[in-house]
């Protein structure tokens, strides 16, 4: 099969070094704002920017406007209807993760999707109960009023029930909880996110699943298990729900496990046959009306001593304020909630921001959530984000706006004013059962464990530290080692780069891993050395070793040992042991002459070799008189590839100048290629060039830099004495004109310009 003719390209121009290029071409000059400036334009205001500060923080007015009425409002009513239904179900379901009764969850599904539907930039988005908040928020009750003993001594606990201290508990924390998000939107730091990797959030939402799987074990088995909090929870919860097995509620379990078993079923048509259904069947809203009228029936409650949720007060509260002293006992868990639920609503939000084509911002998003989870909690809600599940809904039924999710907050409210009554017979093992059944999607995510061992190992290793972690520990804690195991995985990664020698892949310009490929010119004398990573103090004597390593010597001892020779030399030439012939230098005596080690002045041996008393220049490739041994250095000219470099810390600097410096004082020329002009400005700022380090050792590119120095070192004869009288070196500042000649794989061919 002949292979199809490919695209060439030809480009005849100068040999550039970064020098010569600025010489030929001028470069804008653009000024530079101070942070003064940026303060001044922060502040300054006009009509412009007010206009736009309001449609920030109202994202409502912008999408309201071009509102369709005809085309959307069926569409979001229908979806509004939806979305409420399994709101109200979620908010029973998931109230019982947060240890509060059951109809606090509907509080949590009306007013933070009231506040969000004028704040929030997401149009699709469901807000309210998320599961795993929900966990953490019950980790904070269940230690301050445990189900055993004593409350925590806090004022205004005082002629409260137990479950309105719980309720107080949480409201109180989701409030700070909400404070801590609007401050970070103020602040504009919304990319606090970024540091929450996807596998990060994998592992700990997957451990999140497994807490919430045993929380709901008590309920499904009907047992009396009371909530544990703190590391090793799990463990001590599993224990107690084990050594009451034998007390299983068979009703509790015969109602779980018909559901579950139904709406596994009918949720995997849904999935297969979603193209095909115009809205995905409802069936938890099915079997909990279903289990509600069974239960009623056949009096579930007090022939066979099943929990059910109770009688459901209609209305609403009157607005609370937060209460101080448990602000100061929840901060260090209130803080780890507000950057999870941020972070798990904001990705839901890109996902079908991506997908129908609009922006979203991760500011506003902040500001969002933190006024609503603080509107919420002054009316006892507990905290508030999105559940992808319920989201999944509110889109799938066509909604198009958070009209959808104003219209579901009606359903709620509905519920709770006035026929919440017909849930009272609703066992709670059904909603545990709803809330296990659901856990499907994040406890799949073990699958990910054999594909990111395969593909990226540090990634695996942080994935399943937070998992652990989280597990053991609890959500808090685990999501603090979670963060520590990834920051220690970048900086892992930073620490230690995958340096590589390059070549050139004959025939062309590019420059690729001498490992990876047979097709390679590689000329004598010349080493390319690539960076894939920033340089800084953590990782530049790393740097250094590699490069040491890549060349096959240390620069520093060599240098050493150059200047010891010099100083035996100096010392036989005045003793008369050593004559200078027409040949160099001949030893008189016969045999090996002793070399004293002279240990003064030894700081003097790290200076550049020093011909100016001798009347010879040494060549250190050859054979050496007077049993004078200096290790041989092949090398004549090193290339740094410095593309992946993107910034240089000021310790990196001072290494990279000495490093630099041992190789140009055993005349091994150094050139630093493709450099960030940045990069070249900071160089210039901090003073790197002196006498030594020129600025003519960077090129704009490889090619650049490997046909200089082609240029610079043509093929010479393999036999030189080991002394000539030249006094010449090296002469790194050389200017370079616009002449050159390309060197081909095999031969020289002498043009008046470079092409490749």
């Amino acid at each position: 099969m002949l292979r199809p003719a490919m695209a060439q390209y030809t480009v005849t121009r100068p040999l550039y070094s970064e020098d010569s290029f600025a010489q030929d071409h001028e470069k804008i000059y653009r000024q530079r704002k101070t942070l003064l400036d940026h303060v001044k334009a922060y502040f300054t205001c006009n009509s412009k920017r007010a206009k736009n500060t309001a449609l920030s923080l109202l994202p409502i007015i912008g999408w309201m406007r071009i509102y369709r009425i005809k085309e959307w409002l069926l569409s979001d009513i229908v979806s509004g209807i939806s979305t409420g239904l399994v709101a109200v179900l979620q908010g029973l379901a998931y109230s019982l993760l947060a240890s509060l009764p059951p109809w606090y969850g509907l509080f949590a599904a009306f007013f933070p999707v009231i506040t969000y539907f004028f704040l929030g930039t997401s149009r699709h988005i469901s807000v309210g109960a998320f599961p795993v908040l929900s966990l953490m928020v019950g980790a904070v009750v269940t230690r301050l009023v445990p189900d055993e003993g004593p409350p925590a001594n806090i004022t205004g606990f005082e002629g409260l029930t137990p479950d309105q201290q719980r309720v107080v508990v949480a409201a109180s924390v989701t409030f700070l909880m909400g404070i801590f998000q609007l401050a970070m939107g103020l602040l504009q730091v919304g990319f606090i996110v970024m540091y929450l990797s996807d596998t990060l959030v994998s592992g700990f939402t997957t451990a999140a699943a497994v807490h919430i799987l045993v929380s709901q074990l008590k309920f499904v088995l009907g047992l009396v298990v009371p909530g544990l909090s703190g590391p090793l929870a799990i463990i001590y919860t599993l224990e107690k729900i084990f050594v009451q097995i034998t007390d299983t509620n068979i009703a509790d379990l015969v109602t779980s496990i018909i559901v579950m078993v139904v709406v596994f079923i009918v949720k995997e048509l849904n999935d297969r046959y979603k193209a095909k259904l115009p809205v995905p069947i409802p069936i938890e809203v099915i079997m909990t009306v279903i289990a509600c009228g069974v239960s009623y029936a056949f009096n579930f409650k007090d022939k066979y001593k099943v929990d059910v949720v109770g009688a459901i007060p209609k209305g609403y509260e009157p607005p609370m304020a937060p209460n101080m002293q448990i602000f100061a006992q929840t901060a260090v868990e209130a803080f780890p909630m507000a950057i999870v639920g941020f972070a798990v609503a904001f990705s839901v939000a890109k996902v079908y921001a991506t997908k129908h084509d609009y922006l979203i911002d991760g500011n506003q998003e902040l500001i969002a959530f933190g006024v609503s989870n603080i509107f919420g909690a002054a009316f006892r809600s507990f905290a508030a984000s999105t559940a992808l599940s319920r989201s999944a809904v509110q889109e799938s039924t066509g909604g198009k706006t958070q009209v959808a999710g104003l219209l579901s907050a009606i359903i709620v409210m509905i519920v709770t004013l006035a026929i919440g009554f017909l849930l009272e017979p609703l066992p709670k093992s059904v909603l545990g059962a709803v809330v296990i059944i659901n856990l499907k999607g994040m406890l799949m995510q073990f699958r990910d464990i054999p594909y990111l061992w395969r593909k990226d190992r540090p990634d695996c290793v942080v994935w399943i530290v937070t998992c652990v972690a989280s597990i053991l520990l609890g959500l808090d804690l685990g999501l603090a080692v979670g963060l520590g195991v990834e920051l220690l995985a970048v900086v892992f990664r930073t620490q230690f780069p995958r340096c590589s020698v390059l070549v050139n892949i004959k025939g062309t310009d590019i420059y690729r891993d001498r490992k990876d490929y047979l097709s390679i010119y590689e000329p004598d004398g010349v080493k390319i050395f690539r960076i894939p990573s920033p340089i800084f103090f953590a990782n530049i004597e790393f740097f250094r070793g590699k490069l040491v390593e890549a060349v096959g010597f240390n620069p520093l001892r060599v240098l050493r040992k150059r200047n010891k020779a010099l100083r035996k030399i100096r010392k036989l030439l005045k003793k008369g042991e050593l004559q200078i012939t027409d040949k160099g230098l001949m030893q008189t005596g016969s045999g090996p002459i002793e070399e004293s080690e002279d240990e003064s002045n030894m700081e003097d041996l790290d200076q550049p070799t020093n011909f100016q008393d001798l009347p010879v220049q040494v060549n250190w490739n050859a054979e050496l008189p007077a049993g004078i041994c200096v290790p041989k250095v092949d090398i004549h000219s090193i290339i740094l590839d410095f593309a992946a470099v993107s910034f240089l810390d000021i310790s990196a600097l001072k290494g990279l100048k000495a490093a630099l410096k041992e190789f140009i004082r055993v005349d091994v020329e150094v050139y630093i290629v493709a450099c960030d002009t940045y990069i070249l400005e900071k160089l210039h700022s901090c003073k790197f060039f002196d006498d030594e380090i020129k600025t003519s050792i960077f090129f704009p590119t490889l090619h650049d830099a490997m046909l200089h120095t082609l240029e610079r070192h043509p093929c010479q004869s393999q036999h030189k004495s080991p002394f000539e009288k030249v006094f010449t070196h090296s002469n790194h500042d050389s200017q370079i004109n616009g002449g050159s000649s390309l060197r081909n794989r095999d031969k020289v061919v002498s043009e008046p310009e470079t092409k490749f």
